[in-house]
């Protein structure tokens, strides 16, 4: 295994950071900006397999099924802080999209880089979340052989999910375990091995799509307006209601009025004043089309 790890591209020293100790503030600075440049590049690379697995994700969340992420260390602090972050963005069940992480909740704020190498820990807590064939679990490793990670994947592949691999290194375990790969080669890190550095950049811009672009195939955002943001505070209203003004260009109080009569849902807010109907119209059409809005706002007029 050690081996194994030593000849992976993202353990290799770069060559243009060799000296990186003796750089000035400025001179790490400008070394870790052009490297982190050549992070999106290796992202377009592999746009194809993006798609795909967006595409398997929109199905998977539109017939009722589960995006399940699964990671150790930083991979799945970067798998928690998407997941965690779609019910505020898009308004969804938290059950909907879910991370797994090697060493549970507590890794997420202390180390516990151990618990990456428990194979049997990574399949007990995928069964524990019972995947079927509704669902997609995406497993999250810059070296693609994690042993957690991998036998959480194997698992939910053999439970019926379809499954993906989002790693740095080609030909890995992870990548074989999984129906479907996506290679982000970044290449050597600026710190040699810290993958908190290109590869961790490169997984979040992942996954951002993956989550975002899901989202949006599922209607829950209207243009490129977060138009099923929940206005739990006060930014989150002002928010709420500039989002009305630009999607229907009400002015400031009939937004205002409209999102209090919707009852603060901000959906619901938008087909009544795009489809001018009254707040049951627009909840029965939304409920008709699945949350989708451009839909719900069609049927309703």
């Amino acid at each position: 295994m050690k081996t194994t790890l030593r000849r992976l591209h993202t353990e290799q020293p770069n060559n243009a950071a060799h000296d990186l100790d003796q750089k000035s503030s400025l001179e790490i600075a400008a070394l870790i900006n052009s490297e982190d440049i050549t992070v999106a590049l290796a992202v377009t690379v592999v746009l194809p397999q993006i798609a795909r697995a967006i595409d398997l994700v929109t199905a998977a969340l539109r017939h009722g099924g589960r995006l399940i992420y699964v990671g150790a260390g930083t991979s799945g602090r970067i798998a928690a802080l998407d997941a965690v972050e779609c019910p505020p963005t898009f308004n969804t069940d938290p059950s909907s999209v879910q991370f797994i992480i090697a060493g549970g909740n507590k890794a997420l704020a202390s180390e516990s880089e151990t618990s990456e190498d428990d194979a049997p820990a990574g399949r007990k807590e995928m069964s524990r979340r019972k995947p079927t064939k509704n669902d997609v679990v995406l497993g999250i490793a810059s070296s693609g052989r994690t042993p957690f990670t991998v036998a959480a994947i194997t698992e939910a592949r053999r439970r019926g999910a379809r499954t993906i691999a989002l790693t740095c290194n080609p030909n890995s375990p992870l990548q074989r375990a999984a129906h479907l790969a996506i290679v982000t080669e970044v290449g050597p890190e600026v710190l040699a091995g810290s993958s908190r550095m290109k590869a961790g950049t490169a997984h979040k811009m992942v996954l951002n799509m993956i989550s975002t672009a899901a989202m949006t195939r599922l209607g829950y955002v209207y243009g490129n307006l977060m138009v099923n943001v929940s206005p739990k505070n006060e930014k989150l209203k002002q928010r709420a209601v500039a989002i009305l003004e630009r999607a229907t260009g009400a002015d400031h109080a009939a937004a205002t009025e409209a999102l209090k009569a919707s009852g603060n849902r901000t959906p619901v807010a938008l087909v009544m004043l795009a489809a001018n109907v009254s707040r049951g119209e627009a909840t029965t059409a939304l409920k008709k089309t699945d949350g989708n809005v451009r839909k719900a706002i069609t049927i309703a007029n």
